[in-house]
């Protein structure tokens, strides 16, 4: 047995030497050869095939590793715990005590950060419960309803513009502009979904995607409305009764509402979930002809879908608006679709937890590894391949509903009467 196993180690050794090679000899110009033009000189950097090859080595070996265990993990085993045991861990887990008084906690962490910590952390927190509200409105769209959408940003920018439009030609404040945002940004989906109700999959992405370039490119394009690239400045900042505030008590003031508002959009998302408008939702994921044949309104679900979800990013518009005082249509690029996307996929499309850990992955997690800004998006990149190869459900994957069935006929292997569906 111990003959065999090291015979297995050493074979995968010699696959790692192999693959290290192959990744030298191809990397070999670009990495080892450096050519001064000036000089007329060549530099050999040794130390960087070295480098190469020791990363290429390691990465081969541990793949390889992950993605044995991955197929030893996908055959099911028998749990060796024995039944009391784990009828005890499962009621320790129902046992929602522990659970409130962890979310107590959180809350009450999150309502004195802003206090003691610096403002440039402040800023960091407000961009991250804004992308929980932006991440939690593309939810209901891709992870409860299943419709695969790519143009978020364009109602981002569409509930920011909103603001600053209202703010600058009709002199509306914050608080009204607020909702007005948000029914803008429902709108505007609304109007999205009934040209695409037939689409889906790749179709409805690239139609979404297209909407979102449209979008940017009108406001780039209508400068004498908008001001083109150049933008709009000079948005104002939510006020407190008339009080005047500095820049720091603007941004703690700032950081409540966005707070408040990322509260609401969890409780709000948690609530449609389990509501008759959620259950359609659901399944009209699992299967649109089977929703139909069931007597679901399919038109109808899907244009709820689009007008809930957006309207989320059009209320996080505004408040991005009233925090940065200035906008611009290169804030709302695809790559800002993407990244909502990616909270989404990364976290759980589905799970509420999911996208709030997914939205700090993506968000504050580059914030403190400032170090590596020049490997950023290697980084990201590569966390993406790993978590759809390892983790494709997400970090936290959305569960459904379980039902434990008492039948007293029922005999299974380890002498339980109960079986859990």
């Amino acid at each position: 047995m111990e003959q065999a196993r090291l015979n297995i180690i050493l074979h995968e050794l010699k696959k790692s030497v192999l693959v290290s090679l192959w990744f030298m000899f191809l990397t070999f110009p670009i990495m080892v050869i450096r050519v001064n033009t000036l000089d007329h000189t060549i530099m050999w950097r040794w130390t960087n095939m070295a480098m190469i090859g020791c990363a290429a080595f390691v990465l081969s070996f541990f793949w390889r590793w992950a993605m044995k265990k991955k197929e030893a993990s996908a055959v099911p085993a028998k749990s060796s715990w024995p039944h009391w045991a784990r009828q005890n861990w499962a009621g320790y887990v129902e046992n929602k005590t522990w659970i409130y008084t962890l979310q107590g906690l959180m809350l009450l962490g999150f309502i004195i950060l802003p206090w003691i910590v610096s403002t440039y952390k402040t800023n960091i927190l407000i961009s991250f419960l804004t992308y929980v509200v932006l991440g939690l409105g593309l939810n209901i769209i891709v992870g409860v309803a299943g419709l695969l959408f790519l143009g978020h940003a364009a109602f981002y920018a569409i509930g920011a513009y909103s603001y600053a439009l209202l703010s600058k030609y009709l002199g509306f404040g914050f608080w009204i502009a607020l909702p007005m945002g948000g029914i803008i940004a429902a709108l505007a989906g609304v109007a999205l979904a009934f040209p695409v109700l037939r689409l889906r999959g790749d179709y409805l992405a690239i139609v979404t995607l297209g909407f979102g370039e449209i979008v940017r490119l009108l406001l780039e394009n209508a400068g004498s409305f908008t001001g083109g690239p150049a933008g709009i400045s000079n948005i104002p900042r939510p006020q407190f009764f008339g009080m005047h505030l500095s820049v720091a008590e603007t941004n703690i003031y700032i950081y409540y509402i966005v707070f408040a508002l990322a509260l609401v959009t969890i409780i709000a998302v948690s609530r449609l979930k389990d509501s008759r408008i959620g259950r359609a939702l659901q399944a009209l994921r699992e299967d649109e002809i089977a929703c139909e044949a069931m007597g679901i309104d399919r038109v109808g679900v899907k244009l709820m879908a689009f007008g809930l979800g957006t309207a989320w990013a059009g209320f996080a518009g505004v408040i991005f608006a009233a925090k940065t005082t200035f906008i611009n249509p290169s804030s709302f690029t695809f790559f800002e679709s993407a990244i909502i996307l990616s909270i989404v996929v990364l976290g759980g499309m589905g799970s509420n937890a999911g996208v709030i850990l997914g939205a700090a992955f993506l968000v504050l997690l580059p914030e403190y590894l400032r170090a590596f800004s020049e490997y950023r998006m290697i980084l990201f990149a590569t966390a993406m391949v790993l978590m759809m190869v390892f983790r494709p459900t997400g970090l936290i994957p959305a569960r459904g509903r379980r039902y434990v069935v008492h039948d007293p006929d029922l005999d299974l292997d380890d002498g339980s009467k109960s079986k859990e569906v």
